[in-house]
This record gives C-alpha cells, structure tokens and sequence, in this order.
C-alpha cells in the first residue's frame, strides 16, 4: 500500500504548488547524492506479499475491512480493491539461516490471518490473478476506503479522458476485449515485492541487474494464467497491470508517450537518472504537498522525507522501481523488484526471493557486466515473452544465445545465484531449500501457471464448464497452498 493521502481531488493551484515541490525535492536529492551519507554498511532485505479473499464459493469477498479487523496486526494492511490485503514483512539481513527463520513466521502468521479471515467468512488466498474473478465483481462498490485509492482512480480518468481498453490475448486465442470505467482491472493484479538496500554508489549496478534478470524471473515464477474466465498469457498480470493504468488515450500512444508502467528504455549510471525521468515525463496523479523546505532541513544537518518527490514516485510503476526513505534518522536508498506474482506457497515465494537476490549479487559485481553485453531492447524483448510463455520462454542471453527459460536457468543462471547467496553469507542450509525448489520447476515444467493451466484442462476434460473448473481449480489450488509443498510437486486431478 502507497502513503495515504489526506484529499480525493486537487485544485490547478495545488497542483501547480505540488510541481514546484517535486522539482526542489529532485534539486536537494541530486546534492544529497553528492554529499550525504546513506546507510548502506548493512544490506537489509524486505518483502511485502499482495493476497486475496474468497468466499465460499471461491469467488472474491469484498471483506477487507472486516478482515483486517479481526486479524487485528498492523503486519497486514489494505490493498485497492475490498478483496485483497497485504503483509508487511520488516527489513531484515540475507546471512545465515534468516530466511529459514522467515518462512516459519511467514507461515505461521498467514494460517493464523487465515483463520481469523474464516471467521468473517472469508478465505486468503495468494495468487498473481485471482482466477474466478468476473466483470460483474467490478460493477459495485469494489474500491477500499482509502482516499490513495480514489485520487489515484479519479486522476488517471481525468489524464485519459475514456474509459480503459483491456485487450489480452492468449497462446490458444482465447480473448479478453472489454472497456473499464474504473481502475477495478488493477486490483484482480497482486504481487509480491522484494526490497533490497544499496549505497547510492551500487544502486544503478544492481538496478541494471534486476532489469536483466526480470526476465528469468517471470518465466520461473509465473501465477497468473487466467482473468475474466480466459486463458491468456503464463503471466497475464503484467500486460493487465500496464493496460489498467494506462493514462494515455490511443493518441498519445501513437506519439510514443511512455506508458505508467514502464519496464525503462536503457541502462542507467545512478539512480538519480530514474527519478529525473519520472519527473521529466510523468505528469502528477496525485498532488499532496507539505510544509517541509527540504533545503532548510538539508542545511540544519537533518535529512529531508522529501514527500513529494517520493509520492510522485510511487505513481510511476516501473518493474523495478528506485527508493528513496529513511530509517532512525537516516536516508537510504534501494531497489525494489516488483515482477513476481503472489504465491502459490511462502515456500516457493522465499525460493523466487533467494533465486533473485543471489543472481543479482553475482551480476551486479563481475567485472563485465551483463548489461554491457545485452541490449536494453533484448532485456526488455525477454520481459515480454516470458510473462507470455511462461517456463516455454525463448529469452536471449549472452553467450548462451537464444535458449530456453529452463535451461537457462539450470546450465548457467543457478550456479550465479548459488555463487551470489555465497558471498551475501547466506547459509548452505537455505541455498539448498530455496534453490532446489527453482531447479524443480524447471526439470518438471510445472511453475504455478502450468499447473493452473493443466488442472482446469483437465477438469474440462471431466465435464466441468470453464467457470466450475476454475472454482474446482481454485480449491485444489488453496488446499496445496496451505501444505507449503512448492508448486513443482502438486499433483493434478488424475
């Protein structure tokens, strides 16, 4: 969940005023860059996990408020839509057996979340895309009480002038061509985000490496196989995600105006060159300023919040997105990897989370650099066919060629990041666990999608229409999700 705002609509006076904020926060952050310390002598890791409330009868329930009350721990909080919560898990140190440690409080706090959801009559869920979810769940009040959410709603109509066009298309043809009136579609996408701390100086080494590595990344992890009762793509919550914030009519499409969500257009040297560019080319959705003079505080020895540059920032949705934030006083930056969908265990989170943090080490520091060996267009070409196929990806990569996400992964990506969890001082313990669980989804084939995709066909083929194959499809799905047993090993109906 973004920072809560106090207002739903904003005057031309304080959207001016909000502007001319956002400009001096980018001005003191670029001397910041230059001349302040940021805490960065102990890498902290963090993670959140978007979910989802079903009824009984698997379809979304619109409980959130309700939910939150009675699991009654600030960890958990609200998400756009009144069917989906989030966990916020505190920043916390890769080495050793933390992670180990991570899983059994993840999974202990998400069964007893669910069992107070239960008595509410709701189930928690975690999922890239909801499966049973229909047009007609958007048609009331779906959106949370939350002013963030009604501005962001508001703002991004007003930008686009007509309602959103959502138009997907599956490997068998199946389709989904339908028109929005609201940001409804946004919230059928939830993820998981994983948060890791850099100096200023590093920023930008492993910025270009979680970009090279999005890839890989989706087409091991996809979750997200149907929406609206269609099969479409391995990992559909990233084209939905872009098309349901889309501020641009088809005019400024044609004119190459750069979409909200925004995978970037090459490499960068620090991480001031991203929030320059979302001040340079992304207008406000939301204009909330406050009474800091970040100079003043900058000049006193404090550390400005500079709130509104970091609330502009979080209204442009990169894949990987720069922060900015301060923690007991002083400011630190990091990256935080927004690619992965939710679920389908806390086993196979942690594993997705292991799998990205070693990589990204090991690419981040080699003395060639995989990003001087790759294009941006091939990085951003590998993006888009893996959250289209899925573990069938072909993605490119130097050396190896044009290959497939399996075997990319299994002859050269695991040894890099088993390498990269080594010299993070993770134990042999974790990298077993977590890295084994990778290894399973590619010597299997079955990653969340896949096995999404060939329970309901296979339901199908027992008699069962579309929507009570996903339902069917959807218990199965909770019922193994509570085991912890990783994604690879669920079996499907026989």
């Amino acid at each position: 969940m973004g920072k809560e705002v106090a207002a739903q609509s904003y005057t031309r006076e304080e959207r001016q005023r909000y502007r001319e904020k956002v400009h001096q926060n980018l001005d003191v952050f670029e001397r910041m860059l230059a001349e302040a310390h940021f805490e960065a002598e102990r890498p902290l890791t963090g993670l959140e996990i978007e979910l989802n409330l079903i009824d009984e009868d698997h379809d979304p329930a619109f409980a959130n408020a309700e939910v939150l009350e009675a699991i009654d721990d600030p960890d958990f909080q609200t998400e756009l839509a009144r069917f989906n919560i989030e966990l916020n898990v505190a920043p916390r140190p890769l080495p050793g057996d933390s992670a180990l440690g991570l899983e059994t409080e993840l999974r202990s706090s998400l069964d007893e979340a669910d069992q107070r959801a239960r008595s509410r009559g709701s189930r928690i869920v975690a999922i890239g895309i909801l499966p049973t979810i229909r047009p007609e769940h958007f048609q009331g009040e779906w959106i949370s009480r939350n002013n963030r959410y009604t501005a962001l709603n508001d703002s991004i109509f007003v930008a686009r002038g007509e309602d959103i066009a959502i138009d997907i298309e599956g490997p068998t043809g199946e389709r989904v061509h339908t028109f929005a009136d609201s940001i409804a579609p946004e919230s059928a996408c939830t993820s998981v985000q994983l948060h890791l701390q850099v100096s200023p100086g590093d920023f930008a080494d492993h910025w270009n490496a979680a970009q090279a590595v999005s890839a890989p990344q989706v087409a091991l992890a996809a979750n997200s196989p149907f929406f609206f009762g269609r099969r479409l793509h391995a990992e559909t919550r990233i084209e939905l995600f872009k098309q349901a914030t889309d501020t641009r009519p088809i005019e400024l499409k044609n004119q190459g105006v750069r979409p909200r969500v925004f995978f970037g257009e090459r490499w960068i040297t620090s991480i001031f060159d991203l929030f320059e560019e979302n001040v340079r080319y992304f207008p406000a959705l939301l204009a909330e300023s406050t009474d800091e003079d970040p100079v003043a505080v900058l000049e006193e020895g404090g550390t400005p919040r500079l709130a509104e540059l970091n609330l502009h920032n979080g209204t442009v949705y990169r894949w990987n997105r720069p922060i900015y934030d301060i923690a007991d006083g002083g400011p630190h930056v990091r990256v935080e990897n927004r690619v992965l969908p939710a679920g389908p265990t806390i086993v196979d989170v942690l594993a997705n989370a292991a799998f990205y943090y070693g990589l990204v080490r090991t690419l981040a520091t080699e003395e060639r650099p995989v990003w001087t060996r790759l294009s941006f267009v091939a990085a951003r070409a590998n993006f888009d066919a893996a959250a289209r196929d899925g573990l069938d990806a072909r993605l490119y990569w130097p050396g190896q060629g044009e290959v497939g996400a399996d075997e990319l992964t299994l002859r050269h990506l695991l040894p890099l990041a088993a390498k990269g969890l080594e010299d993070w001082g993770v134990s042999q313990s974790v990298c077993d666990r977590y890295l084994s669980v990778i290894e399973g989804r590619c010597t299997t084939g079955q990653n969340g999608a896949a096995w999404q995709t060939s329970c309901v066909q296979r339901l199908e083929e027992r008699g069962a229409d579309r929507r009570e194959a996903l339902a069917q499809m959807l218990e199965r799905y909770v019922e193994h999700m509570h085991t912890n047993e990783p994604v690879h090993t669920w079996p499907l109906p026989g």
